[in-house]
């Protein structure tokens, strides 16, 4: 099982000024253990209906980050954290999680028959290396 997320006494104080508050309707439940959930769920990629059960009940989970996607919050809330912050002089993207159905990997059919690795070892090798070698040297100094 995945480890649970909770946001810091920072970043909790970075967040909560600008959340929505004074909305009508019912109290809303612990704001900080909901938005952790929700990072939860977004950061280990299981379903909504597999959030811990230390989060509060899933549907109250999901409800949140769907209805406040759906106003436009998420983007208002990440765009005011950023613009109180310093601009990093390195950003990163991390793409190392990519989820695929079960049968995403080939297995029968394809594009027809395949040469085998035999027939490849003596024949031309096809690179598009070459072409990026040769117009590289072309360039004029």
């Amino acid at each position: 099982m995945a480890r649970l997320f909770w946001l810091s006494d920072e970043a909790w104080g970075r967040i909560e000024p600008h959340l929505p508050h004074g909305q009508p309707g019912k109290p809303r439940v612990d704001d900080r253990r909901v938005i952790s959930g929700i990072l939860h769920v977004l950061k280990v990629g299981c379903r909504w209906q597999d959030t811990p059960s230390a989060y509060g009940p899933h549907t109250t989970v999901y409800n949140r980050y769907n209805r406040w996607s759906q106003r436009g919050i998420w983007q208002r809330l990440f765009a005011k954290i950023a613009a109180t912050g310093p601009v990093p002089d390195e950003w990163m993207l991390d793409a190392s999680h990519v989820k695929a159905h079960r049968s995403a990997s080939g297995g029968k059919g394809g594009p027809g028959a395949r040469r085998s690795a035999a027939r490849g070892a003596g024949s031309r090798v096809k690179s598009i290396a070459w072409p990026m070698i040769v117009a590289d040297r072309s360039r004029s100094p």
